[in-house]
């Protein structure tokens, strides 16, 4: 099963990059503005049992994706879970972890299946990563500049 993973150093301590995850329009804020995406419905923050249903294009093609928070660790890390969508299997796991010096690393990990078997992997495998590459370098980078920006007076 294929793997992606994302780590970030960020000068803000992990509390306020966790935080940074909890804002309640933090989904639309991370996701890229190229994306064809646009969050339909939301329940629940990104505790377990929360969920969100996004509505994305593949090509011409409308999908929902329904996700689930599965795991939660207040501060440290939470899961989602595709329920439909897009990909045959989607795991995703966010970690904040301290770096020991004041200052926080960011992962994203996320274990994913293509449909439509090898077929699918032969067709779709770099363009995903890509795609994946992609998306992430952004995600990290608005949580970087959110976090490390100076508190407004």
């Amino acid at each position: 099963m294929p793997i992606f993973e994302k780590r970030t150093r960020i000068a803000a301590p992990p509390e306020k990059v966790f935080a940074f995850h909890e804002e309640p329009d933090a989904l639309e804020r991370l996701t890229p503005p190229w994306e064809q995406a646009r969050v339909v419905e939301k329940t629940g923050g990104i505790q377990v049992g929360a969920r969100v249903v996004v509505e994305v294009r593949v090509g011409p093609v409308p999908l929902r994706w329904v996700a689930e928070h599965t795991q939660y660790e207040a501060g440290r890390m939470f899961q989602d879970t595709q329920r439909s969508g897009p990909f045959k299997r989607w795991v995703h796991t966010h970690r904040v972890d301290p770096d020991g010096a004041g200052g926080s690393y960011l992962t994203d990990h996320v274990e994913y299946e293509l449909p439509f078997g090898a077929l699918g992997r032969l067709g779709g495998s770099h363009f995903v990563q890509r795609k994946l590459e992609r998306m992430f370098d952004y995600r990290h980078e608005v949580t970087r500049r959110a976090c490390e920006e100076a508190p407004r007076p």
